[in-house]
Protein backbone atom coordinates (compact mmCIF):
# COMPACT_ATOMS: atom_id res chain seq x y z
CA UNK A 1 0.00 0.00 0.00
CA UNK A 2 1.22 3.83 -0.54
CA UNK A 3 0.90 5.79 2.28
CA UNK A 4 -0.93 9.20 0.59
CA UNK A 5 -1.39 12.86 2.41
CA UNK A 6 -4.41 14.83 0.92
CA UNK A 7 -3.65 18.35 0.64
CA UNK A 8 -6.89 20.38 -0.55
CA UNK A 9 -10.00 19.61 0.98
CA UNK A 10 -12.91 21.29 -1.81
CA UNK A 11 -12.01 18.93 -4.48
CA UNK A 12 -9.89 16.78 -2.43
CA UNK A 13 -12.42 16.14 0.07
CA UNK A 14 -15.39 15.58 -3.28
CA UNK A 15 -12.58 13.48 -5.19
CA UNK A 16 -9.36 12.58 -4.08
CA UNK A 17 -10.82 10.84 -0.35
CA UNK A 18 -13.31 8.41 -1.96
CA UNK A 19 -11.09 7.74 -4.81
CA UNK A 20 -7.88 6.68 -2.86
CA UNK A 21 -9.69 4.96 -0.63
CA UNK A 22 -11.30 3.12 -3.43
CA UNK A 23 -7.88 2.00 -4.93
CA UNK A 24 -6.66 -1.16 -4.12
CA UNK A 25 -2.89 -0.01 -4.06
CA UNK A 26 -3.35 3.90 -1.82
CA UNK A 27 -4.33 4.57 1.96
CA UNK A 28 -4.62 7.92 2.96
CA UNK A 29 -2.37 8.67 5.72
CA UNK A 30 -2.99 12.51 6.60
CA UNK A 31 -4.54 15.14 5.34
CA UNK A 32 -3.73 18.67 5.50
CA UNK A 33 -6.15 21.89 6.08
CA UNK A 34 -4.79 25.43 7.32
CA UNK A 35 -7.83 24.83 10.17
CA UNK A 36 -6.18 22.33 12.21
CA UNK A 37 -10.11 21.73 13.35
CA UNK A 38 -11.50 21.40 9.76
CA UNK A 39 -8.92 19.02 9.31
CA UNK A 40 -10.03 17.16 12.13
CA UNK A 41 -13.50 16.56 11.45
CA UNK A 42 -12.53 15.40 7.81
CA UNK A 43 -10.12 13.36 9.22
CA UNK A 44 -12.66 11.63 11.56
CA UNK A 45 -15.63 11.44 8.87
CA UNK A 46 -13.47 9.29 7.03
CA UNK A 47 -11.14 7.83 9.27
CA UNK A 48 -7.65 9.33 8.69
CA UNK A 49 -5.38 8.54 10.99
CA UNK A 50 -3.12 11.89 10.97
CA UNK A 51 -4.39 15.72 10.78
CA UNK A 52 -2.43 18.69 10.50
CA UNK A 53 -2.27 22.36 9.71
CA UNK A 54 1.54 22.05 8.99
CA UNK A 55 2.13 20.76 5.79
CA UNK A 56 6.39 20.32 6.32
CA UNK A 57 5.21 17.88 9.86
CA UNK A 58 2.80 15.81 7.25
CA UNK A 59 6.34 15.60 4.81
CA UNK A 60 7.90 14.75 7.85
CA UNK A 61 5.73 11.54 8.54
CA UNK A 62 7.53 8.03 7.36
CA UNK A 63 4.02 6.79 6.77
CA UNK A 64 3.57 9.45 3.65
CA UNK A 65 5.17 8.39 0.21
CA UNK A 66 3.13 10.35 -2.08
CA UNK A 67 0.52 13.94 -2.00
CA UNK A 68 -2.59 14.60 -3.73
CA UNK A 69 -2.52 18.52 -3.94
CA UNK A 70 -6.33 19.63 -4.98
CA UNK A 71 -5.84 23.51 -3.10
CA UNK A 72 -6.55 26.91 -5.61
CA UNK A 73 -4.00 27.29 -7.78
CA UNK A 74 -1.91 30.01 -6.39
CA UNK A 75 -0.89 27.28 -3.96
CA UNK A 76 0.20 24.98 -5.82
CA UNK A 77 3.96 26.30 -6.41
CA UNK A 78 4.76 26.48 -3.14
CA UNK A 79 3.59 23.44 -2.08
CA UNK A 80 4.35 21.09 -4.63
CA UNK A 81 7.96 22.71 -4.64
CA UNK A 82 8.06 21.25 -1.24
CA UNK A 83 6.28 18.04 -1.66
CA UNK A 84 9.25 17.27 -4.21
CA UNK A 85 12.20 18.64 -2.39
CA UNK A 86 10.65 16.41 0.43
CA UNK A 87 11.52 13.24 -2.28
CA UNK A 88 7.58 12.60 -2.20
CA UNK A 89 5.66 11.38 -5.32
CA UNK A 90 3.33 14.29 -6.36
CA UNK A 91 -0.21 13.87 -8.38
CA UNK A 92 -1.12 17.95 -8.63
CA UNK A 93 -4.09 19.44 -9.76
CA UNK A 94 -4.32 22.03 -12.75
CA UNK A 95 -3.64 24.38 -13.55
CA UNK A 96 -0.18 22.97 -11.75
CA UNK A 97 1.32 26.94 -11.23
CA UNK A 98 0.62 30.26 -12.01
CA UNK A 99 3.28 30.83 -14.68
CA UNK A 100 4.96 28.26 -17.04
CA UNK A 101 8.58 29.23 -15.21
CA UNK A 102 7.03 28.39 -11.82
CA UNK A 103 6.03 24.79 -14.12
CA UNK A 104 8.87 24.27 -15.46
CA UNK A 105 11.06 24.54 -12.15
CA UNK A 106 8.40 21.63 -10.69
CA UNK A 107 9.09 19.97 -13.66
CA UNK A 108 12.96 19.47 -13.83
CA UNK A 109 12.56 19.35 -9.82
CA UNK A 110 10.60 15.92 -9.85
CA UNK A 111 13.33 14.82 -12.65
CA UNK A 112 16.13 15.86 -10.35
CA UNK A 113 14.52 13.36 -7.40
CA UNK A 114 13.74 11.00 -9.30
CA UNK A 115 9.83 10.86 -8.18
CA UNK A 116 6.62 10.12 -10.16
CA UNK A 117 4.96 13.27 -10.78
CA UNK A 118 1.05 13.26 -12.41
CA UNK A 119 -1.11 16.01 -13.31
CA UNK A 120 -5.02 15.54 -13.53
CA UNK A 121 -5.53 15.71 -16.69
CA UNK A 122 -8.74 13.40 -16.40
CA UNK A 123 -10.32 13.71 -19.83
CA UNK A 124 -7.48 11.20 -21.13
CA UNK A 125 -8.88 8.63 -18.93
CA UNK A 126 -12.78 9.26 -19.75
CA UNK A 127 -14.07 6.11 -22.06
CA UNK A 128 -15.63 8.05 -25.08
CA UNK A 129 -12.09 10.44 -25.12
CA UNK A 130 -10.01 7.13 -25.39
CA UNK A 131 -11.78 5.58 -27.58
CA UNK A 132 -12.60 9.01 -29.93
CA UNK A 133 -8.79 9.08 -29.21
CA UNK A 134 -8.57 5.55 -31.38
CA UNK A 135 -11.06 6.29 -33.76
CA UNK A 136 -8.50 9.42 -34.78
CA UNK A 137 -5.18 7.35 -34.66
CA UNK A 138 -6.94 4.78 -36.87
CA UNK A 139 -7.13 7.33 -39.53
CA UNK A 140 -11.22 7.23 -39.04
CA UNK A 141 -11.07 10.96 -40.16
CA UNK A 142 -8.07 11.18 -42.64
CA UNK A 143 -5.94 14.28 -42.66
CA UNK A 144 -7.83 16.34 -40.51
CA UNK A 145 -8.60 20.15 -41.82
CA UNK A 146 -10.40 21.42 -39.28
CA UNK A 147 -10.83 20.94 -35.34
CA UNK A 148 -13.88 23.04 -33.66
CA UNK A 149 -14.29 22.89 -29.72
CA UNK A 150 -16.96 24.72 -27.56
CA UNK A 151 -16.48 24.39 -24.17
CA UNK A 152 -19.79 26.31 -22.60
CA UNK A 153 -21.08 26.19 -18.81
CA UNK A 154 -23.27 28.40 -16.62
CA UNK A 155 -21.19 27.86 -13.54
CA UNK A 156 -20.78 31.68 -13.07
CA UNK A 157 -23.12 32.75 -14.94
CA UNK A 158 -25.20 34.06 -11.67
CA UNK A 159 -24.30 37.34 -10.96
CA UNK A 160 -24.89 37.00 -7.55
CA UNK A 161 -22.20 34.51 -6.78
CA UNK A 162 -19.87 35.71 -4.98
CA UNK A 163 -16.38 36.81 -5.31
CA UNK A 164 -13.44 34.39 -4.34
CA UNK A 165 -9.85 33.50 -5.69
CA UNK A 166 -11.88 32.02 -9.25
CA UNK A 167 -12.15 36.30 -9.64
CA UNK A 168 -8.57 37.08 -9.09
CA UNK A 169 -5.98 36.82 -11.90
CA UNK A 170 -3.20 36.50 -9.56
CA UNK A 171 -4.71 33.89 -7.55
CA UNK A 172 -4.98 31.68 -10.99
CA UNK A 173 -8.71 31.89 -11.43
CA UNK A 174 -10.83 32.28 -14.73
CA UNK A 175 -12.02 29.73 -17.19
CA UNK A 176 -8.58 29.57 -18.90
CA UNK A 177 -6.97 28.69 -16.07
CA UNK A 178 -10.13 26.25 -15.05
CA UNK A 179 -11.12 24.73 -18.66
CA UNK A 180 -8.44 25.95 -20.92
CA UNK A 181 -6.03 24.53 -19.31
CA UNK A 182 -8.04 20.51 -19.67
CA UNK A 183 -8.48 21.54 -23.43
CA UNK A 184 -4.84 22.81 -24.28
CA UNK A 185 -3.76 19.02 -22.38
CA UNK A 186 -6.00 17.14 -24.92
CA UNK A 187 -5.44 19.07 -27.81
CA UNK A 188 -1.86 18.50 -27.50
CA UNK A 189 -3.06 14.54 -26.57
CA UNK A 190 -5.24 14.09 -29.62
CA UNK A 191 -3.79 16.29 -32.37
CA UNK A 192 -0.11 17.11 -32.02
CA UNK A 193 1.35 20.53 -30.47
CA UNK A 194 0.76 24.40 -31.25
CA UNK A 195 2.86 26.08 -33.93
CA UNK A 196 0.81 29.45 -32.93
CA UNK A 197 -2.45 30.68 -31.62
CA UNK A 198 -4.72 33.88 -31.23
CA UNK A 199 -6.76 34.57 -27.90
CA UNK A 200 -9.13 37.47 -26.94
CA UNK A 201 -10.41 36.89 -23.05
CA UNK A 202 -13.53 38.39 -21.99
CA UNK A 203 -14.53 39.38 -18.62
CA UNK A 204 -18.93 38.88 -18.40
CA UNK A 205 -19.25 39.85 -15.14
CA UNK A 206 -16.60 43.08 -13.55
CA UNK A 207 -17.74 43.24 -10.37
CA UNK A 208 -19.06 40.25 -7.56
CA UNK A 209 -19.77 41.08 -4.16
CA UNK A 210 -16.85 40.38 -1.90
CA UNK A 211 -18.39 38.10 1.40
CA UNK A 212 -16.15 39.20 3.69
CA UNK A 213 -16.40 43.07 3.33
CA UNK A 214 -20.25 42.62 1.63
CA UNK A 215 -18.73 45.05 -0.89
CA UNK A 216 -18.72 45.03 -4.65
CA UNK A 217 -15.29 44.07 -5.73
CA UNK A 218 -13.53 44.14 -9.40
CA UNK A 219 -13.13 40.48 -11.16
CA UNK A 220 -10.03 40.42 -13.71
CA UNK A 221 -9.91 37.32 -14.60
CA UNK A 222 -11.72 35.66 -18.16
CA UNK A 223 -15.15 34.38 -17.93
CA UNK A 224 -14.68 33.81 -21.54
CA UNK A 225 -12.23 32.43 -24.07
CA UNK A 226 -12.27 33.03 -28.19
CA UNK A 227 -8.54 30.88 -29.46
CA UNK A 228 -7.92 30.26 -32.84
CA UNK A 229 -4.66 27.91 -32.87
CA UNK A 230 -2.52 26.29 -36.02
CA UNK A 231 -1.36 23.36 -35.30
CA UNK A 232 2.16 22.38 -36.59
CA UNK A 233 1.23 20.35 -39.60
CA UNK A 234 -0.92 23.40 -40.32
CA UNK A 235 -4.22 22.33 -38.93
CA UNK A 236 -6.45 24.96 -37.83
CA UNK A 237 -8.56 24.73 -34.65
CA UNK A 238 -11.01 27.04 -32.84
CA UNK A 239 -11.46 26.73 -29.26
CA UNK A 240 -14.80 28.55 -27.70
CA UNK A 241 -14.50 28.55 -24.01
CA UNK A 242 -17.16 29.88 -22.04
CA UNK A 243 -18.51 29.77 -17.73
CA UNK A 244 -21.10 32.38 -17.90
CA UNK A 245 -23.80 31.00 -20.57
CA UNK A 246 -26.60 28.61 -20.89
CA UNK A 247 -26.37 26.22 -23.67
CA UNK A 248 -27.57 23.04 -24.25
CA UNK A 249 -24.18 21.54 -25.69
CA UNK A 250 -21.69 21.49 -22.84
CA UNK A 251 -18.64 20.44 -24.25
CA UNK A 252 -18.52 19.06 -28.07
CA UNK A 253 -15.26 18.62 -30.42
CA UNK A 254 -16.38 18.14 -34.05
CA UNK A 255 -13.08 16.98 -36.32
CA UNK A 256 -13.64 17.28 -39.84
CA UNK A 257 -11.17 15.54 -42.08
CA UNK A 258 -10.99 14.62 -45.76
CA UNK A 259 -11.93 11.02 -45.57
CA UNK A 260 -14.77 11.40 -42.60
CA UNK A 261 -16.13 13.17 -39.81
CA UNK A 262 -16.27 12.63 -35.77
CA UNK A 263 -17.97 14.46 -33.22
CA UNK A 264 -17.38 14.06 -29.51
CA UNK A 265 -20.08 15.64 -27.33
CA UNK A 266 -21.96 15.97 -24.00
CA UNK A 267 -25.21 17.57 -22.79
CA UNK A 268 -24.95 16.42 -19.07
CA UNK A 269 -24.96 20.06 -17.51
CA UNK A 270 -24.60 18.35 -13.59
CA UNK A 271 -21.78 15.74 -14.78
CA UNK A 272 -18.62 16.48 -16.93
CA UNK A 273 -17.59 13.09 -17.13
CA UNK A 274 -20.58 11.01 -17.44
CA UNK A 275 -22.97 11.31 -20.89
CA UNK A 276 -20.30 11.94 -23.77
CA UNK A 277 -21.14 10.23 -27.17
CA UNK A 278 -19.82 9.81 -30.27
CA UNK A 279 -20.90 10.28 -33.99
CA UNK A 280 -19.21 9.71 -37.04
CA UNK A 281 -19.64 9.29 -41.01
CA UNK A 282 -17.06 9.15 -43.97
CA UNK A 283 -17.68 9.27 -47.63
CA UNK A 284 -20.37 11.61 -47.76
CA UNK A 285 -23.12 9.38 -45.44
CA UNK A 286 -24.98 10.59 -42.42
CA UNK A 287 -23.85 10.97 -38.91
CA UNK A 288 -24.47 7.98 -36.98
CA UNK A 289 -23.97 7.16 -33.49
CA UNK A 290 -20.53 4.75 -32.99
CA UNK A 291 -21.01 2.69 -29.64
CA UNK A 292 -17.82 2.68 -27.39
CA UNK A 293 -16.75 -1.19 -26.79
CA UNK A 294 -16.76 -2.64 -23.33
CA UNK A 295 -13.20 -3.10 -22.42
CA UNK A 296 -13.06 1.34 -22.84
CA UNK A 297 -15.86 1.47 -19.92
CA UNK A 298 -15.25 3.03 -16.05
CA UNK A 299 -15.24 -1.13 -14.34
CA UNK A 300 -17.56 0.95 -11.51
CA UNK A 301 -19.93 3.69 -11.48
CA UNK A 302 -19.68 6.71 -8.80
CA UNK A 303 -22.41 9.58 -8.00
CA UNK A 304 -19.59 11.87 -9.17
CA UNK A 305 -18.22 11.14 -12.32
CA UNK A 306 -15.39 12.98 -11.37
CA UNK A 307 -14.60 9.94 -9.31
CA UNK A 308 -14.63 7.60 -12.11
CA UNK A 309 -11.87 9.35 -14.21
CA UNK A 310 -9.77 10.32 -11.29
CA UNK A 311 -9.42 6.29 -10.15
CA UNK A 312 -7.87 6.14 -13.57
CA UNK A 313 -5.51 8.86 -13.21
CA UNK A 314 -4.35 7.38 -9.26
CA UNK A 315 -4.02 4.40 -11.16
CA UNK A 316 -1.65 5.18 -13.59
CA UNK A 317 0.27 7.25 -10.78
CA UNK A 318 0.51 3.93 -8.92
CA UNK A 319 2.30 1.92 -11.70
CA UNK A 320 4.65 4.26 -12.80
CA UNK A 321 5.40 4.67 -8.13
CA UNK A 322 5.44 0.62 -8.26
CA UNK A 323 7.75 0.75 -11.72
CA UNK A 324 9.43 3.74 -11.16
CA UNK A 325 8.85 4.60 -14.44
CA UNK A 326 7.36 8.29 -15.29
CA UNK A 327 3.75 8.14 -16.52
CA UNK A 328 1.60 10.19 -18.77
CA UNK A 329 0.38 13.10 -18.62
CA UNK A 330 3.20 14.54 -15.79
CA UNK A 331 4.74 17.24 -15.05
CA UNK A 332 5.78 17.62 -18.88
CA UNK A 333 2.03 18.03 -19.69
CA UNK A 334 1.39 20.34 -16.91
CA UNK A 335 4.48 22.70 -18.59
CA UNK A 336 2.82 22.69 -22.02
CA UNK A 337 -0.85 23.28 -20.85
CA UNK A 338 0.80 26.25 -18.74
CA UNK A 339 3.04 27.38 -21.52
CA UNK A 340 -0.39 27.70 -23.81
CA UNK A 341 -2.12 29.44 -20.95
CA UNK A 342 0.86 32.06 -21.05
CA UNK A 343 0.88 33.18 -24.59
CA UNK A 344 -2.51 33.32 -24.37
CA UNK A 345 -2.69 35.57 -22.35
CA UNK A 346 0.72 37.71 -24.06
CA UNK A 347 -1.95 37.11 -27.09
CA UNK A 348 -4.74 38.87 -25.48
CA UNK A 349 -2.30 41.63 -24.20
CA UNK A 350 -0.60 41.92 -27.55
CA UNK A 351 -4.20 41.68 -29.70
CA UNK A 352 -1.78 39.43 -32.42
CA UNK A 353 -1.15 35.97 -32.77
CA UNK A 354 1.96 34.83 -30.77
CA UNK A 355 4.39 31.81 -31.73
CA UNK A 356 4.27 28.65 -29.66
CA UNK A 357 7.78 26.90 -29.32
CA UNK A 358 8.39 22.89 -29.17
CA UNK A 359 7.87 21.63 -26.03
CA UNK A 360 10.72 19.87 -26.19
CA UNK A 361 12.95 22.98 -27.75
CA UNK A 362 11.43 25.04 -24.49
CA UNK A 363 12.12 22.29 -22.25
CA UNK A 364 16.19 21.96 -23.04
Amino acid sequence: MIGVAVIGTGFGQKVHIPAFQAHHQTKIVAIYHRDINKAKTIAATHNIPYTGDNLTEILALPTVEAVSISTPPFLHYEMAKQVLQAGKHLLLEKPITLNVTEAKELYQLAKDKNVIATVDFEFRFVPEWQFFAQLLAENYVGNIRLIKIDWLGSSRADKSRPWNWYSSQEKGGGALGSLGSHAFDYIHWLFGEVSKLNAHLITAIPERINPATGKLQSVDTDDTCLLSLELVNGTPCQVSISAVVHAERTHWIEVYGDKGTLILGSKNQKDYIHGFQIWGSQSGESLKEITVPQQFLFPQHYHDGRICAFLRVVDEWVKGITNNEQTTPSLKEGVYSQLLMDLSHESHERGSWVNVPSLGEFLD
